[in-house]
This record gives structure tokens, C-alpha cells and sequence, in this order.
């Protein structure tokens, strides 16, 4: 769910605030060669955060600095990420923003989606705000769970093509463990719905004024509005909103319930986190108090809430919600002013997806540091999410996501086979033909479950690794190598004419066929099977 702001909005940033502190986090300005600054922040080029896609600059001088350059990447299959080294557990607010600018000639942006680790986030759909002429940023909140964490683009069944996603701006800010903390974040992100500053017509409120960057937006209804005359200091507040949301406030009279409908959009049948943000506005005095039922949609959210010049805020953890939502402040009887409201968040709950197995990761990672040129969307998670994963890998769903299959036929790859590889112990198949792989083949012998094995066609060097009974379920294998498996031969030398260069005691492997046991058939050709091939206690 995206939320909007007029492109040419500036913060009035007051001098003594220009020396606040800027967020910790990172600040990204996609697409562009330069660091600019932008309201008291300074925006990094994203050189070494995200390894694929175009850079592109829209010829524009009407709009913020920070949208006039994008990254794009072509349309096609696979995720192209960002990614940033963090502290694990670290809780971020993690804002990309998006503006079109007709940067590849078309009339409409593309739909995409966007992806958190190995998580579905959202879909980028920012049509009808470009159309008014707007930008779109979307939120989470999440914790990380590992020294890194990926935000991702990719193609969905609404990108048309030749579309491509794209994007302007992407921020990564540190939270404060104790915001939000009533959420399981092991389990579940917080997606941005709404973030308002009731009673106000002014400008967005975020840093200096919030020190974590979140934007609280403006939100005038037909309500009457009070403003504040006592001070405030928030440090003690659940999710530390910044004080100047208090500045400003939506309340009725004496005896009359505040209705608000909020926020000013139907909502999807789902979970909600919601907090609710309240200060008596008047000067303190021993009946500087209100007293005010809660309710949501006709159901009790807080009984007998007391708001008193210190503030207080209210929240709820996982409150349902669907469609036109209706916040209702009935007062007490004995109340001599009407119930106030100044500000409110809502979020909605996202089960987190979880990640590919520890070990099935790193092994991959591995296999790509090991490649001089690996493919394009090799970033983020390697399986999930499972509409998602990356290039030539198929993996098992369930409780432990497991990578089966790795099919990297023909892409000319060029490096080395990593050790590591062997780490991949659910591995029902491995392709890796037609590339320029070299060096030695590593023992391959904890492939247990491996069937299939191709590694025909590349440069590598050595004997080959004993195979007998090393794959207890294999189902392929040329026959040449069967043979000589079932000899016991441990090199190449003599095993036929498979393209085998260089000394008799040291094979180089221009062509190695590795294991074929299965009826191929391609044109003049047939291949071993049933009673023809070797007997499985042979390999």
C-alpha cells in the first residue's frame, strides 16, 4: 500500500534544528553518480549497494533533487536487489520511494513487485498518483535477520513489456529496539497504511522533528480543530511520535461524540496494527483531564481512557479490519469538554515468508563469489520468495526451504566449482554443461540424493572423484564414465574420445560427461536404459 506527496513539497526547517543529528541508516538516491542533500539528509549514490540495472536522469527542474535520477532493470524473468550489510536484530524502517518521470517513453509506470528478503512486500503500483502528478513511497518495519538484509524489484503477471521496474529512492533507518516491540518481528513486518497528524494542514512532519525520518502526514477533516497550549515532551511515550504532532488536534463539544473516518481509504480484510496518539490541549490545572471510550468500527478498542496534559498513547496489536474504517471518541457523561484526538498510525501485518536453509545459502553464495560472471539476479534470497527465486535454482517448500535442483546450462559461465557446493545436500540435480568452468571437480560424495549430473562440456582439470556408490540414486550417466566407474578408474585418461587434452597425467576436461543413466533421445541418437544400463550396486 503506497502513500503520496506533491513533488515540489519542502520541510521549513527551523536553523537551530539544522544541527540535529541526521538519522542513522542509509540513504540511497537510486540511479544517480552523485551524493546530494536533501532537508538537512545527505542521499548516497547507490554504487555498490545494487549490482544490476540502468541509470537513467529525467530532464526535469519542477521536482525534488532526489527523484530527478532512478535505477531501472530490464524487463525479464528473476529479482535485481539492493543490498546492505546490518547488524542482526537490528529493527529498520526501510522507505522506497518511486517517481515514473516517463523515463522509458511510455505514458503509464509499470506494476512490479517489491520484495523484502525473502518476502513478498508489495505490489508497486504507482499509476494513479503519477497521473495526478505525484511520487509514491511505500514502508515497512522489520528486523534483520542476518548481517544483511535485500530490498528487491521484479517483473510480476502486470508488468507489460517492455516495462521495467524501477526506482527513485531507497532509505534504510534505525529504529529504537522498544518501538512497535509488541509485534513479533521474528514472524511478522508492519507495512505503512497511514501516518497522520490530525487537525493539521501543514506540512509533512518528519526529521529534524521525528528523529527516525517517518512522515506523519496531514489529515483535516470536517471536524473542529484545537491547538495546543502546554508543552509536551514525548520521551516517554510508547513509539516516541515527535512533539510537534501535538501541536495540533480533531475534537467536538462538550457531550457529542468525535467520529473520524480513517483512514480515508478502504482497507483489505487483514490484521492491523494500530496506535493512537493523544495530549489534553488546554493549560495545565487540576481538571486539565478528558475522559473518552475508544472504539473501532463499532467495537471497544480502549474503555475509559483518561488524556491528560502529559499525553498517552493507545494501541492495539492485531485488530481486524476491512473496508471504510470508523474511529468513534464517546465521552464520558461527567466530562465538562469534548473528547481530542492529535495523531494515529496504522500498520498492517505481514507474515514474513522465512528464508532458504542457513546452509543452502552460503554454499550458493559461495558458488557465485566463485564465478567471474554469475547471473544478473543472484541477490537476495536464493529461493523465496518462491515466485522469485533466483536464476536456474528450484527449491522445496515447507518448513525447511531446501534448494533441489541447480541448472546453469549453458551460460558460459567462467570460474571455479567451490567445495562448498557439496553443502547442498538435498540437490536432486545438478546441471552445469556448456560453461567454461575449470579447476578441479571437488568431492561430491554428500550429494546423496543426486540423480541427475551434468558437467559435460567445461574446462576442468584432474582426476575425477571416485564414483562408485557415491550416488545411491542416480539415474543418469553416460556410458563411457560407467564404464570406467565400474573399473574403479579415477581419472579421464583412456575413457573414450570425450574431447580429453594435454598429458596422460594431468587431464584437462574440455568436454566432460559426468553421468547419463536415464532413456535420452535426441536426433541419431539413442541412450542407455533399462536392462542395458549399469546395475545400480556397480556405479
Amino acid at each position: 500500500m503506497s502513500t503520496t506527496f506533491f513533488l515540489t513539497w519542502f520541510l521549513t526547517i527551523p536553523l537551530f534544528s539544522l544541527a540535529a543529528p541526521s538519522p542513522s541508516g542509509y540513504f540511497i538516491n537510486c540511479g544517480s553518480k552523485t551524493d546530494i542533500q536533501q532537508d538537512g539528509i545527505t542521499f548516497s549514490r547507490d554504487e555498490g549497494y545494487a549490482l544490476a540495472g540502468n541509470l537513467i536522469t529525467l530532464n526535469r527542474t519542477d521536482i525534488l533533487s532526489v527523484l530527478t535520477t532512478l535505477r531501472y532493470f530490464p524487463y525479464g524473468p528473476g529479482k535485481h536487489c539492493y543490498q546492505f550489510p546490518v547488524t542482526k536484530g537490528r529493527k529498520l524502517l526501510i522507505r522506497t520511494t518511486y517517481f515514473y518521470g516517463g523515463f522509458d517513453g511510455g505514458i503509464d509506470p509499470p506494476i512490479f513487485d517489491q520484495i523484502i528478503d525473502g518476502t513478498n512486500w508489495s505490489i508497486v503500483n504507482t499509476t494513479e498518483d503519477y497521473r495526478n502528478g505525484l511520487s509514491s513511497y511505500y514502508e515497512i518495519i522489520v528486523i534483520a535477520n542476518g548481517k544483511t538484509i535485500s530490498v528487491c524489484l521484479a517483473s510480476n503477471e502486470h508488468t507489460k513489456a517492455p516495462s521495467s521496474p524501477f526506482i527513485s529512492s531507497l532509505e534504510l533507518m534505525n529504529l529504537d529496539p522498544s518501538l512497535y516491540n509488541s509485534t513479533d518481528f521474528d514472524k511478522y513486518g508492519l507495512i505503512t497504511v497511514a501516518r497522520s497528524n490530525f487537525a493539521s494542514d501543514g506540512d509533512f512532519v518528519r526529521f529534524p522533528d521525528d528523529r527516525f525520518n517517518r512522515y506523519w502526514q496531514p489529515f483535516v477533516d470536517g471536524n473542529p480543530t484545537v491547538e495546543a497550549h502546554s508543552n509536551v515532551t514525548t520521551l516517554g511515550f510508547w513509539n516516541q511520535p515527535p512533539a510537534k504532532i501535538f501541536f495540533t488536534g480533531s475534537t467536538t463539544s462538550r457531550g457529542k461524540n468525535l467520529t473520524l473516518q480513517w483512514p480515508p481509504f478502504s482497507l483489505p480484510s487483514n490484521l492491523y496494527y494500530v496506535a493512537l496518539y493523544f495530549q489534553d490541549s488546554r493549560s495545565t490545572s487540576p481538571y486539565s483531564w478528558r475522559v473518552f471510550t475508544i472504539s473501532i468500527d463499532g467495537e471497544t478498542f480502549y474503555q475509559d481512557l483518561n488524556v491528560t496534559t502529559k499525553g498517552v498513547t493507545v494501541y492495539g496489536t492485531e485488530w481486524p479490519l476491512s473496508g471504510d474504517t470508523e474511529v468513534t471518541l464517546t465521552p464520558r457523561s461527567d466530562m465538562p469538554v469534548g473528547p481530542l484526538i492529535n495523531a494515529g498510525e496504522i500498520y498492517q501485518i505481514l507474515p514474513l515468508s522465512g528464508t532458504t536453509l542457513a546452509r543452502d545459502a552460503i554454499a550458493l553464495q559461495r558458488l557465485k563469489e566463485s564465478l567471474r560472471n554469475p547471473p544478473d539476479d543472484w541477490n537476495g534470497d536464493p529461493c523465496l520468495p518462491k515466485e522469485h527465486p533466483w536464476f536456474g535454482i528450484r527449491c522445496s517448500q515447507g518448513n525447511q526451504v531446501r534448494v533441489i535442483s541447480l541448472n546453469l546450462t549453458g551460460l558460459s559461465l567462467r570460474g571455479t566449482l567451490p567445495k562448498e557446493i557439496a553443502r547442498l545436500t538435498a540437490l536432486k540435480e545438478l546441471r552445469l554443461s556448456m560453461n567454461k568452468l575449470s579447476g578441479p571437480i571437488p568431492d561430491l560424495s554428500p550429494l546423496k540424493g543426486l540423480e541427475i549430473l551434468h558437467l559435460d562440456k567445461n574446462e576442468f582439470e584432474g582426476p575425477f572423484p571416485d564414483l562408485q556408490g557415491a550416488f545411491p540414486n542416480l539415474r543418469e550417466l553416460p556410458s563411457p564414465l560407467a564404464e570406467a566407474a565400474s573399473r574403479g578408474q579415477h581419472s579421464l585418461d583412456g575413457v573414450g574420445k570425450w574431447n580429453t587434452i594435454s598429458s596422460l597425467t594431468l587431464t584437462r576436461l574440455v568436454s566432460t560427461a559426468y553421468l547419463y543413466v536415464a532413456l535420452i533421445r535426441q536426433r541419431n541418437e539413442i541412450w542407455m536404459t533399462g536392462d542395458d544400463c549399469l546395475p545400480r550396486e556397480e556405479l
